[in-house]
């Protein structure tokens, strides 16, 4: 298993490969991963902001990709609520240095997908590590 070298925990499970494209992919390659990190991005914090975006991500899938970002050092959970236990959702270091990826993807995306537009401003994350 390819682990990085950091004391920031890792995704759980094992890599496919010891390629970083495949491995970054492991992590965030699925339909629903990059559309939270974009979300956390336009200053979206809590699990209900997250519910109103246009992609109408479901509540499951929403849950399970907050606790992988989690496990792999992107997102940092913290309550705002003991009871019931409420959470708010904010990018690492790690997490706020997906920027460019998330940038260069909008580029693409505007310049070979037409209909397209662009979801909001990015504003600079308030990063918690």
């Amino acid at each position: 298993m390819k682990k990085p070298k950091t004391d920031t925990p890792t995704f759980p499970g094992e890599f496919r490969s010891s390629c970083p494209v495949a491995s970054v992919l492991d992590i965030l390659g699925d339909k629903w991963t990059l559309v939270v990190v974009r979300d956390l991005f336009l200053n979206k914090h809590r699990y209900g902001d997250f519910l109103i975006s246009p992609e109408g991500i479901p509540t499951n899938i929403l849950a399970d990709r907050l606790k992988r970002l989690e496990a792999a050092g992107i997102v940092k959970r913290e309550l705002y609520q003991d009871n019931p236990p409420r959470a708010e959702y904010f990018l690492t270091t790690r997490g706020a240095d997906l920027a460019p990826v998330l940038r260069a993807m909008l580029k693409w995306g505007i310049e070979y997908l037409p209909g397209v537009s662009i979801p909001g401003k990015f504003a600079p994350p308030e990063i918690r590590d």
